[in-house]
């Protein structure tokens, strides 16, 4: 016959495991629940992104293109100029036809949902691994769009290199290369790398980043000190408004990178010459040869695509992600 002193020994163990099982099994069980919570937010946040980015540049691809032929032509010595924005509109109207607005558009629509994907999923998860630091809010805010910018870039640049080079062409739509035919043929001759594919990917992380820092950390911010309003259409009002002038102010401080971009991944002055071939330098040379003003190049219609662009992609964005989340 056992002691008793065995017996409660016994007993403690037994109650013991018992609490190890049921406390291992609780644990497994958050963290389930917990990945399961990750994978639906980032799911909807997903989807809500990759609306957003479909919608807006399907209403402001024109202006992209018009922004693209004002950065990449040199100077107005030449002929083929365009004098005006106006100018501008109606030349390609009538060289290239209305589809003429819209080259370049599938690398756009194709990269559009990864694109706003990693746009608003690296924000939100960025925004919130920097909650636990001590940093004030704006700050995280600021901080977590520009690492949202910098990977958002990473993601996007082959695309706009085959943008870029289909929209600086001046034939007609029914005339230009496809761009899978047109991405194979950078490939074969210029390959994958910083000379070919990759090709900008500097100007593009500069772009990306310096907008994506301000355009989120001006929208959140300025949201979060001008009060919402309960009449819906009021509140709808007051994020417009923000959205505008985060994407007005960020266009009007990147774009010397996307003057930049532009150069390096459009076609170069003179065949087999490479003269525009890093960021810095490029902005440099430019500012030699041009002036100031020309790292300005293309800005009328930059402001006017991203700035209703800016507010309507935030919109859709959170709309989208609120409807998402009530009935998903």
């Amino acid at each position: 016959m056992l002691c008793p002193g065995i017996v409660s020994f016994l007993t403690a163990a037994g109650c013991s495991c018992t609490f190890n099982r049921f406390e291992y099994f609780n644990r497994e069980t958050k963290m389930k629940t917990k990945y399961r919570s990750f994978l639906k937010e980032a799911s909807h946040q997903t989807i809500a992104g990759g609306s957003a980015g479909l919608v807006e540049i399907c209403l402001m691809h024109p202006l992209d293109v018009v922004k693209t032929r004002f950065q990449i032509q040199r100077g107005k010595g030449d002929a083929n100029s365009y004098r005006s924005l106006g100018h501008c509109f109606k030349t390609i109207f009538h060289q290239e036809g209305i589809l003429g607005f819209y080259k370049g558009i599938l690398p756009p629509i194709l990269v559009e949902t990864p694109k706003r994907a990693v746009k608003f999923l690296t924000f939100e998860q960025y925004k919130k691994i920097l909650s636990y630091t001590s940093l004030p809010t704006g700050v995280i805010f600021t901080v977590a769009g520009l690492g949202s910018g910098l990977t958002e870039a990473i993601v996007v640049n082959p695309f706009e290199v085959v943008k870029v080079s289909l929209q600086a062409q001046r034939n007609s739509f029914s005339q230009q290369p496809s761009s899978f035919a047109y991405a194979r043929e950078i490939i074969k001759t210029q390959g994958l790398g910083l000379r070919g594919l990759n090709k900008g990917l500097t100007a593009t992380l500069g772009r990306h980043g310096v907008f994506n820092m301000i355009y989120f950390g001006f929208y959140f911010n300025v949201k979060n000190i001008i009060p919402a309003n309960k009449d819906p259409s009021i509140e709808f009002l007051r994020k417009l408004g923000i959205g505008f002038l985060s994407g007005t102010i960020a266009s009007c401080v990147n774009i010397p990178f996307d003057v930049a971009k532009s150069r390096i991944q459009g076609p170069q002055p003179k065949p087999g010459e490479v003269k525009y071939r890093t960021c810095f330098t490029s902005m440099k040379t430019i500012y030699r040869e041009e002036g100031f003003f020309a790292l300005y190049k293309g800005l009328v219609p930059k402001v006017m695509r991203l700035g209703p662009g800016g507010a309507v992609m935030l919109l859709v964005y959170e709309y989208a992600f609120a409807w998402l989340q009530e009935n998903f």
